[in-house]
């Protein structure tokens, strides 16, 4: 069975988001070989979510819950917001999640990066990196893919711009 895409999260089966581990899924109760590892904000927690669950919305719409929160989703369409909340996988960082968005639509989360990894988009996120409040020898001295101080790079879908959220431990 073809695994479902997230128009947001293009990458989410290669970033850990998902694990391989077999399990009934608690939305459809089918057996699955892929387990949703990260945040899903609901009273209810559910023991097993499959990647396809999510795609489709019967997730959120089972538990009333939400993969990302409304709060760290910057201002887009509600049809387009409600894809990020409901039918969109988050991503593990260290304090809430910010979904950035670009075009009037939210960007598609690409990858955890450190300063290595924006070096060849410096220019195009060194707006993100000051409305942060870092400077930028700061960044460049200490964003890293898993440290203390970590970047969640993503990308708008109409234009290519890359923007930049960091997070600090």
């Amino acid at each position: 069975m073809c695994r479902p895409t997230f128009k947001y999260h293009p990458n989410a089966y290669e970033l850990d988001i998902f694990i391989h581990e077999e399990g009934e899924c608690s939305v459809c109760n089918q057996l699955r070989h892929l387990k949703y590892s990260a945040d899903f904000y609901s009273e209810e927690e559910p023991e097993y979510i499959c990647p396809w669950c999510i795609a489709n919305g019967l997730a959120a719409e089972k538990f009333a819950g939400s993969f990302n929160d409304y709060i760290g989703v910057e201002v887009i369409p509600k049809d387009k917001l409600d894809e990020v909340l409901y039918r969109t996988p988050s991503y593990i960082s260290w304090q809430q999640q910010v979904w950035l968005s670009h075009c009037n639509e939210p960007c598609a989360f690409l990858a955890y990066v450190g300063a290595k990894e924006i070096l060849p988009f410096w220019d195009e996120l060194i707006e993100d990196i000051e409305q942060q409040e870092l400077s930028a020898d700061f960044v460049k001295a200490n964003l890293s893919k898993d440290g203390n101080m970590a970047g969640y790079l993503f990308e708008c879908l109409h234009c290519s711009k890359k923007r930049l959220h960091i997070d600090l431990n």
